[in-house]
């Protein structure tokens, strides 16, 4: 059974961090680039962050540039998106997925419909 799980949002004032955690299970995640998107009422998803689990290669949407890091322990299957200095407009439903095909080097790695697997989000929420 393919899962990804999604964890770690909550509440958090403007400034502040959080961390997200995708924890992967039932694929081979080496074979795998994990994605970060968010989505806020009323808006499209869009895509946050990232990265190639094989070469380690990364990306990020201009929006969170310098404020957000994404990062993977292998051996734990695991992506986590280290979110600071926070900001009102950051607030959505983070979602993870995977994708067998793209690649974390250009716009491209948000392309929706090349991601195979999705999570089932955990909600951020940043108040001002």
């Amino acid at each position: 059974e393919v899962q990804l799980q999604a964890s770690g949002g909550g509440l958090v004032q403007a400034g502040g961090s959080l961390r997200l955690s995708c924890a992967a299970s039932g694929f081979t995640f080496d074979d795998y680039a994990i994605g970060w998107f968010r989505q806020a009422p009323g808006k499209e998803r869009e895509g946050v962050s990232c990265i190639s689990s094989s070469d380690g290669s990364t990306y990020y949407a201009d929006s969170v540039k310098g404020r957000f890091t994404i990062s993977s322990d292998n051996a734990k299957n695991t992506v986590y998106l280290q979110m600071n200095s926070l900001k009102p407009e950051d607030t959505a439903v983070y979602y993870c997925a995977a994708s067998k095909l793209i690649d974390c080097s250009s716009w491209s790695a948000f392309i929706l419909y090349e991601y195979d697997y999705w999570g089932q989000g955990t909600q951020v929420t940043v108040s001002s």
